[in-house]
């Protein structure tokens, strides 16, 4: 087992009302294929999660459990992103905005006796800087939204803790359309695996 290659996980979200193709699940699929290739030095593991309240705590402490990532990079879409927004934070908050399966949250929070806030724990200044000093557009978030990307961040962030781990936890946005310039799935995948192989500095960095 020590002589197993570290864990990178990649997740990207499916459909849900108003977003009948969800490009953060072209773009992870898109990803792993080049990593793979590029990175070979470390295994990726990919999760496309549904949009829904119930599973998405379940499947992200499943993915957590099966493969203990050393980095766990989240990708979503938002409406009115350029390019990449790197998010800092997570809010122990839902909204109550129904789901991929018509299902709203149980509770406003996200954990009970939770903190109100989990930061990131990629750094995410120093990465939103290094994107832009490559041309990529990007700007920094403190707000996740209150939907299943701030949950999902918020999850896998407590996970993380837990676990106790030297495990790297980020989030980014991405806009809902890939397909249309200025900013395309090709140009999101190159940026992506700057932002993967900056997170993964340091964790190379202590590999014996």
């Amino acid at each position: 087992m020590a002589n197993l290659p570290p864990s990178v996980l990649l997740t990207g979200f499916g459909s849900f009302p108003g977003v009948p193709r969800n490009a953060s699940a072209d773009l992870v699929k898109a990803v792993v294929r080049r990593a793979r290739r590029d990175l070979p030095g470390y295994h990726f593991a990919s999760a496309i999660l549904p949009t829904e309240w119930d599973r998405v705590p379940r499947l992200i402490a499943s993915l957590h459990a099966r493969h203990a990532p050393r980095l766990a990079l989240h990708f979503g879409v938002a409406a009115g992103a350029l390019g990449f927004r790197v998010e800092t934070e997570a809010k122990n908050f839902c909204r109550a905005s129904p789901d991929a399966a018509g299902c709203v949250p149980r509770s406003p929070s996200l954990e009970d006796n939770g903190p109100t806030v989990r930061a990131v724990t990629i750094a995410a200044p120093s990465i939103a800087a290094t994107l832009e000093s490559k041309g990529y557009p990007v700007s920094l978030s403190n707000d996740a939204g209150g939907y299943l990307c701030n949950a999902a961040l918020y999850h896998s962030l407590a996970l993380a803790e837990r676990r106790g781990d030297d495990c790297r936890v980020g989030f980014v946005h991405i806009p809902t359309d890939l397909m249309t310039p200025p900013f395309m799935l090709a140009e999101a995948v190159a940026g992506a695996l700057e932002i993967i192989k900056f997170a993964l500095g340091p964790v190379s960095a202590s590999r014996p």
